[in-house]
């Protein structure tokens, strides 16, 4: 989607998934945003992405791992990811719909979270747009493969979020359209 409005987008991450030729990334399946974090020290230095798109807490939710906590967690790694880059853009998103009520009566809760986080960031100056994954036009409960994980048409739409983010982030002149580290 990237390439075909003239992007030059290349991914940057200690991990390969796929069998396209940029696979690159930073996503760890499982973890939560803690564990996010801790990895996130081990390459942010060294890669020096210009955009982070952050997408974390969903397994604390599963786990009902320190929910009234999330946001203060969620804040802490993006301070370091500002620190490490200090003129990269961060693109928040909420986290997914679940297929389990309670579940879902989390992940509101930690989207509210972030969504003050993300607010409280811009309004501190911070490049940061928030891409609203929960939402009519995100994956939804019927597109979940397992209550959880979109299937191929949920994917789909996190990226047509994803990349309005990135317009967004561009309008707000945050990122300059020539060079894209991810």
């Amino acid at each position: 989607m990237l390439r075909l409005h003239g992007l030059n987008a290349r991914m940057v991450g200690s991990r390969k998934d796929g069998s396209m030729p940029n696979n690159d990334h930073e996503g760890w399946r499982g973890f939560t945003i803690d564990e996010i974090g801790r990895k996130a020290k081990k390459s942010v230095e060294e890669l020096s992405p210009n955009i982070f798109m952050v997408n974390a807490g969903s397994n604390d939710c599963l786990q009902f791992f320190k929910i009234t906590e999330a946001g203060r967690r969620m804040d802490k790694m993006l301070d370091y990811l500002w620190l490490a880059s200090p003129q990269s853009t961060v693109l928040l998103s909420t986290l997914l719909v679940n297929a389990d009520k309670e579940v879902d009566s989390v992940v509101k809760r930690f989207n509210d979270q972030f969504r003050a986080l993300a607010e409280k960031k811009a309004t501190g100056q911070k490049r940061i747009v928030l891409v609203d994954m929960y939402t009519s036009e995100g994956p939804d409960i019927q597109g979940l493969v397992d209550g959880i994980h979109p299937d191929d048409e949920g994917y789909d739409r996190m990226a047509r979020l994803w990349f309005r983010g990135i317009q967004e982030a561009m309008q707000k002149g945050f990122i300059d359209g020539s060079k894209y580290k991810f």
